[in-house]
């Protein structure tokens, strides 16, 4: 049964314009988990100053089209779009052509994942299955699976089984 998912869209959390938007070709086969490594957002504004922050420093300083994940999700379970469905990230490298990028907003080597934010990502999993936007038989990664990188950090890393249930 799916869960509503509320999304703070681009336009409520101030987004720039995407310079480029490639889609997706088909439904995406897996679901990357990062950690934005920043510190942990305390209230909507201080969230969405951090979102732009991110999004000029992927424009900016990486040559990214827009910010690179499809969704970010703070502490309380906010859930922001990124580049939102169906659209190709920028947030693992050779491995954006098949999968949804999904950040948690904090340091996670060092701070445990909110009981909010992962209950927030599973409702969003269980929404994209149903509305055919992510397969139903994805597969969940951390960034680390595919690159040389501590990110999503230890302790957000040990709880992707948490999110890998979506029934």
């Amino acid at each position: 049964m799916e869960q509503k998912v509320n999304v703070v869209s681009r336009s409520q959390w101030g987004a720039a314009a995407a310079l480029r938007r490639e889609r997706l070709t088909d439904s995406a086969q897996r679901v990357i988990i990062h950690h934005t490594a920043f510190e942990s957002c305390k209230s909507l504004s201080e969230c969405n100053d951090q979102l732009v922050t991110i999004q000029t420093m992927h424009m900016k300083e990486r040559g990214f089209d827009d910010i690179g994940y499809n969704f970010l999700v703070a502490g309380d379970g906010t859930m922001f779009e990124g580049r939102g469905w169906g659209v190709a990230g920028a947030h693992t490298r050779g491995n954006n052509h098949d999968s949804l990028g999904i950040a948690f907003m904090g340091n996670f080597n060092r701070d445990t994942p909110s009981q909010e934010a992962v209950s927030a990502v599973t409702r969003l999993l269980q929404s994209a299955v149903c509305q055919g936007f992510l397969h139903q038989d994805f597969v969940l990664l951390g960034h680390r699976d595919l690159g040389n990188t501590e990110c999503p950090g230890e302790k957000l890393y040990a709880v992707l089984p948490q999110l890998r249930r979506t029934d």
